[in-house]
């Protein structure tokens, strides 16, 4: 039951940052396409599933908190989607080939 109570645990606090994440960048760029930031989420999400911090926090909210202060510089989706997929080249499978075919080439010279 301790499992099913931490990934309950793990699931809402990523949640919870990533809508946080997407209400400043909304109140920030209200006109800016945020399907980049939604697809570098899921593709970070994927990526670094199972994957903890020392401190025993999903890997994913070391991303989620970095893509958030750049939303707060008010930087532009395009750099906080690279925010999101900074450390999967790193830390998890993914390529440098990978994210520039999935998000273009100015996010991966960003990663």
């Amino acid at each position: 039951m301790a499992t099913l109570r931490h990934q309950i645990a793990t699931n809402v606090l990523t949640v919870t940052k990533y809508r946080d994440l997407l209400k400043k960048v909304r109140a920030n760029r209200p006109n800016d396409d945020l399907e980049i930031i939604r697809k570098a989420y899921d593709y970070s999400l994927e990526h670094h599933k199972g994957q903890s911090r020392a401190t025993g926090e999903p890997f994913l909210v070391h991303p989620l908190e970095v893509a958030t202060v750049l939303a707060e510089l008010k930087l532009d989706p395009t750099a906080i989607a690279a925010g999101l997929l900074h450390d999967s080249i790193e830390d998890t499978q993914a390529t440098i080939e990978e994210i520039e075919h999935e998000f273009g080439s100015q996010v991966a010279r960003i990663v």
